[in-house]
């Protein structure tokens, strides 16, 4: 089943009225679906805003998250300068490129329905031979950009994480920590109050 595009609460006008502020000031972020370059672009902006206005940290929830090459390496590059601590919390599935999100997060925590997809990235090249040459390298380039992230968050060797790429490994959220794509389960959280009743 094709991603949807990624929500990210930038997005006021997706979420019900009261909501999207008290997830602000509980400085947290939200996405989920395929993160293209445009959802990066949001989630970025609501990062470095946050980031801006103090240094406590920021949770970062990633729900059922797949994301393009370029879009997950513009996310990273921004969490990479951020002066607040970044947690991010998986739930549901995530895959591909989007690990690389969570890999540059400085703590990395899984719910228990969380699982991972190491997959390729999905591409495709149009144009002349020398366009799709071309392309072929940058694509190479921001690859080993992706793979060296995970191996320097998981302490694996870069070829092992490739191999576990071509062979599209699977793993729950036990398999996951036993990696070090996460370093442990995530507590059970508390209801965020918004003062909205179900009706609402």
């Amino acid at each position: 089943m094709p991603s949807q595009p990624a929500r990210v609460s930038t997005d006021r006008g997706q979420w019900p009225a009261g909501l999207y502020d008290r997830l602000l000031e509980q400085r947290i972020v939200m996405a989920h679906g395929l993160l293209d370059d445009d959802a990066a672009t949001r989630l970025c902006a609501q990062l470095l805003t946050l980031d801006a206005e103090n240094s406590q940290p920021i949770r970062l929830e990633l729900q059922s998250l797949d994301a393009e090459l370029s879009a997950a390496l513009t996310v990273m590059s921004v969490l990479d300068v951020l002066r607040a601590p970044v947690c991010a919390y998986v739930g549901a599935h995530i895959r591909g490129p989007a690990l690389g999100v969570l890999a540059a997060a400085g703590r990395r925590y899984a719910y228990a329905s969380a699982f991972f997809m190491l997959v390729e990235p999905q591409t495709h090249i149009d144009g002349t031979a020398a366009d799709v040459q071309s392309h072929e390298r940058q694509l190479t380039i921001m690859i080993g950009e992706l793979v060296s992230r995970l191996a320097e968050a998981t302490g694996r060797d870069r070829k092992e994480i490739r191999t576990d790429f071509e062979r599209q490994r699977l793993l729950n959220v036990d398999d996951a920590i036993e990696y070090g794509l996460i370093q442990q389960r995530a507590e059970p959280r508390r209801p965020i109050r918004t003062g909205l009743t179900p009706n609402d």
